[in-house]
């Protein structure tokens, strides 16, 4: 069993698209709930092919498929409407009715900006990660193509500094009202005391923000596995997002080369799987690296999920070490 994988809490696993992470993802996630783990498996990939490789009907709330074992497929253009809609609602009640109308229409705005999607999918991912000991042991995460996952996990450093500084000026605001009401006195209106709901809600925000950053750069407890095919355009774009994982300070625990072709009679692959799988080995420093055999037939379905993990290979290691997997 690949323990340096499955000693986490939350996993992500990515890769380019067509490499075969969705059915590594899903396998894992099986190998998980077998061990008696409450396991939620999320897709964010908008191929949605999870439903498809687990034969199970699936949408964006969990959903029991087997013991220990729950499924979602979020649609990011989905969340990002249903969180704008929440934020309307939430504006409404702390607005001025004569301005709520621009208000709305900001909101509007903002939701066609780039960045809007992927901001609404890590809201609801901060959200997931807080029922991490209450709703669930461990969390896969079957994530989007490479350049779209890149962004998300780029986003709790970013969104942890924006929030911060909207909670700064929120303070001022109120720090200002509360001048105003002690010079004009009655005609100001009055407060009554009340806890401001937008800052309390901005430093809700920011916990949750900050608790997510803190479980994702956790070694002892998050993990990015990147599957590869022993191929040059893949291992080229895995290479690059390493690099920037790294950057991040978001662990990558460990790469699984997927679609390996068994050795022919001679013992030799062919002659270019080999050098990539060499240069795989050279380029992942000391983190463990996986093998999974190319399989001549479509898996989906548990039996085939199953069969399919066990076939996978104890790591071998990279030749020149980068500082990898602690």
């Amino acid at each position: 069993m690949p323990e340096a994988i499955l000693d986490r809490q939350v996993l992500f696993f990515g890769g380019k698209g067509g490499v075969g992470k969705t059915t590594l993802a899903t396998a894992f996630s099986l190998l998980s709930a077998d061990r008696g783990v409450r396991t939620l498996l999320v897709s964010t990939d908008p191929a949605h092919s999870t439903a498809d490789i687990l034969d199970q009907e699936l949408g964006p709330e969990p959903r029991s498929v087997g013991s220990n074992l729950q499924a979602m497929e979020i649609d990011p253009a989905l969340e990002a409407d249903r969180y704008i809609r929440e934020v309307k609602a939430r504006i409404a009640d702390v607005t001025a009715p004569r301005i709520v109308a621009e208000v709305e229409r900001q909101i509007d705005i903002a939701r066609v900006t780039p960045g809007a999607e992927e901001a609404a999918l890590f809201e609801r991912f901060t959200r997931l990660i807080d029922e991490l000991g209450d709703g669930y042991d461990r969390i896969i995460f079957d994530t989007a193509p490479l350049g779209h996952t890149l962004r998300l996990l780029a986003l709790p450093e970013q969104l942890t500094l924006w929030i911060h500084g909207l909670i700064g000026r929120r303070k001022k605001v109120n720090v200002l009202g509360k001048m105003w009401r002690s010079v004009a006195g009655a005609a100001a209106g009055d407060d009554l005391g009340r806890e401001d709901p937008v800052l309390a809600a901005l430093q809700e925000r920011k916990g949750r923000f900050e608790r997510a950053r803190a479980v994702i750069t956790d070694r002892r407890k998050a993990a990015f596995v990147f599957v590869v095919i022993p191929e040059r355009l893949p291992l080229l774009e895995t290479q690059r997002a390493v690099e920037t994982l790294e950057r991040y300070d978001i662990p990558v625990g460990a790469v699984i080369a997927n679609r390996v072709s068994p050795d022919g009679d001679d013992g030799v692959r062919p002659p270019a799987e080999q050098e990539y799988l060499e240069q795989i080995a050279r380029s992942f420093g000391n983190r463990p690296i996986y093998h999974v055999p190319r399989m001549e037939v479509d898996i989906h379905g548990e039996g085939p999920l199953r069969r399919l993990a066990e076939l996978i290979i104890r790591p071998t290691f990279g030749t020149e070490p980068t500082g990898g997997m602690s």
